[in-house]
């Protein structure tokens, strides 16, 4: 299969995983990101154009308030990529498992640091220079999943993640990054819709928010779990299994 071929086929069970499993996976993005959207709302209501930037302090507190709302505009994705990877690999016959089931099972501390750690590491790339902060993203953009799927602990999933990209980058780079540059545009649009609407206060951007990441998360998360799952067959020749109903759909032939 030529990259083209593997990429198409990729998107293409991105797609399906994401019609078929519409309606559990966004019950579990509205439970994850309605209070996220409250903290991406707050950091956004930080106007860096308003402090005088004429003392260092002052220039650290600009640098650290951009730093704050690239950081929030990441949270959750990596907590919200390790639910989905529990969802979409449960053992039901054709049907998503109860919230319930998906939240005893979630490795919340572990995925929590990893959630963390991701976004500083990203965040502090992109206020360096924006290639080190993509590259992170793409670099350590599994590890959510793997804590889920392989049981790893924080550092073990950030490592996995790096050793499933290596050999692989280009694959990744051309999932994850035109999914989160796409994401981030259509935000932008029904943000700006919200705002149209509601004004421009603390509601309108928690809405904002709630909505866009709800409705564009779980696309990130998908490609995620399925990049998870299909490198780690690629490496072990064995690995964890879809749910059967989307195994039959999603899998490539």
């Amino acid at each position: 299969m030529s990259f083209r071929q593997r990429l198409l086929s990729t998107y293409g069970r991105i797609a399906r995983t994401y019609w078929s499993w519409a309606p559990a996976i966004l019950l579990l993005a509205v439970v994850i990101f309605v209070p996220l959207g409250l903290i991406d709302a707050l950091a956004a209501e930080v106007s860096v154009e308003s402090l005088d930037l004429s003392s260092g302090i002052k220039v650290a507190a600009a640098v650290a308030a951009v730093g704050a709302i690239t950081a929030t505009g990441l949270l959750g994705e990596v907590f919200f990529s390790g639910a989905v990877a529990v969802s979409l690999t449960h053992p039901e016959q054709g049907q998503a498992p109860p919230l319930r089931e998906i939240a005893g099972r979630l490795r919340y501390g572990r995925l929590i640091v990893v959630d963390v750690l991701y976004v500083a590491i990203v965040a502090v790339g992109l206020l360096l220079a924006v290639v080190p902060g993509v590259l992170a993203f793409v670099w350590l953009g599994l590890a959510g999943p793997a804590v889920e799927l392989e049981e790893r602990t924080v550092r073990g999933a950030l490592v996995r993640s790096w050793r499933l990209v290596r050999g692989n980058f280009r694959l990744v780079f051309m999932v994850l990054v035109p999914i989160e540059i796409a994401g981030d545009a259509i935000g932008d649009a029904v943000a700006g819709l919200v705002h149209g609407a509601l004004g421009h206060n603390l509601l309108a951007s928690w809405l904002a928010e709630s909505l866009s990441n709800i409705v564009l998360s779980p696309i990130f998360a998908i490609a995620a779990v399925l990049l998870t799952i299909d490198l780690i067959r690629a490496a072990d020749s064995e690995g964890p299994s879809l749910n059967s109903a989307l195994s039959r759909n999603t899998l490539p032939v």
